[in-house]
């Protein structure tokens, strides 16, 4: 039995589900294998390979950021920040955090914080990315959610959220530039850099 067996185990049992925190601390302490990234999304444990495709769009996304926004920006890659909704633990392929973002007492970012996210697809957990985390960062505000789609080619932004719900959609072909100029990260994305799978 593991760690993680253990404690759902126990929680069962007690009537409790574990939290986010006991869910991220079983994980720590299993084998995970190197290139991974575990993340939870709706309760469930989730853990995704880094495919090379996968790696230089997140690349492009970030060295644009940077060009943008400095060296000192607040921006992440797989780092764990919470989400509305049932037991949202995201770790976000890219994110950007406002300039006064800090880390609340146990080192967590505030998804209230967040101004920017970009996913980038891979196969089996595109459903996630498509659908609940879209749903949680809508519902979490973020005021510019980017889907990368290697699969398809495509870039899709969603922008403007309101209800739970992203009002508008911009859908961009890889080569094409991606205008975010009039989002809040004023700034216009080169795609022609993204391969494709």
């Amino acid at each position: 039995m593991t760690a993680v067996d253990d404690r759902i185990e126990m929680a069962e049992t007690s009537g409790e589900r574990p939290t986010l925190d006991e869910m991220f601390e079983a994980l720590e302490r299993m084998p995970v294998p190197e290139g991974y990234r575990v993340e939870i999304v709706e309760g469930d444990v989730f853990m995704t390979p880094q495919r090379s495709t996968h790696w230089e769009i997140i690349r492009e996304i970030l060295w644009a950021l940077g060009d943008k926004f400095g060296r000192r920006a607040r921006v992440f890659s797989d780092v764990r920040i919470d989400f509305p909704g049932g037991e949202n633990g995201f770790c976000p392929d890219v994110a950007k955090l406002s300039d006064e973002a800090v880390p609340d007492s146990r080192g967590h970012w505030d998804h209230a914080d967040v101004e920017f996210v970009a996913e980038v697809i891979s196969k089996g957990t595109a459903r996630n990315d498509y659908e609940p985390k879209k749903a949680a960062y809508a519902t979490a505000e973020v005021p510019v959610y980017l889907i990368a789609d290697p699969y398809q080619g495509r870039c899709h932004v969603y922008t403007e959220p309101k209800d739970g719900q992203y009002v508008s959609e911009l859908v961009v072909d890889f080569g094409a530039d991606l205008d975010l100029s009039r989002t809040p990260l004023g700034l216009v994305l080169k795609t022609d850099g993204f391969p494709r799978e």
